[in-house]
């Protein structure tokens, strides 16, 4: 049997986004009702994406204010991410800018980059409009995606192009030849 890509994504933005929600209804099915504060929760997914059975290791994050001594860390662990902001909360989405720079600081520009916006089923308590989210994908240059946890709504969307992004800035044969050449010999 052949051996499936692995792939290390992080999940990052503010507090209460749904990072959580968003992370568990794509890798578990379920929905989180209550909104506990994370502390850090890892999960391994394994999808078929594009016929292709792959790995992806998420790692789901504090909001970005409670700890941010911890972001640096998380950055390097990842090798895509998942930039989380609340529909509903237009603070949230200046805080992803903050993150998408610390991000290009430690990893570079060419990394795999996908946005989220979350909670679109509370349509009436919407504060960043559809308009703001076209031009924020356009000025950053990356996905973008409105989801909802809840209803279970595009949530899928944004790890399958994640995914694909990762598949095609870390293809497998560039992957085991770099692995051939770390092999370390201690003496």
């Amino acid at each position: 049997m052949p051996k499936l890509d692995t792939f290390n994504a992080v999940v990052l933005g503010a507090g209460g986004v749904g990072k959580s929600a968003l992370t568990v209804r794509w890798g578990r099915n379920e929905f989180l009702e209550q909104y506990n504060p994370t502390i850090e929760e890892e999960y391994r997914c394994t999808a078929d994406i594009d016929g292709e059975r792959c790995i992806l290791n998420i790692l789901d994050t504090p909001g970005a204010e409670q700890f941010t001594g911890l972001t640096e860390g998380h950055i390097k662990f990842g090798q895509g991410f998942i930039l989380v902001f609340s529909l509903i909360d237009e603070r949230s989405l200046k805080e992803l800018d903050l993150i998408r720079h610390q991000i290009y600081q430690t990893k570079g520009m060419d990394v795999p980059i996908v946005v989220v916006g979350t909670k679109m089923d509370l349509a009436h308590e919407r504060e960043v409009s559809r308009g703001t989210v076209q031009d924020l994908a356009l000025r950053w240059g990356h996905s973008v995606y409105e989801t909802s946890a809840k209803r279970n709504w595009h949530v899928s969307d944004p790890f399958e192009d994640l995914v694909r992004q990762m598949r095609k800035r870390y293809p497998r044969d560039a992957y085991q030849r770099r692995r051939k050449r770390d092999v370390c010999v201690v003496m």
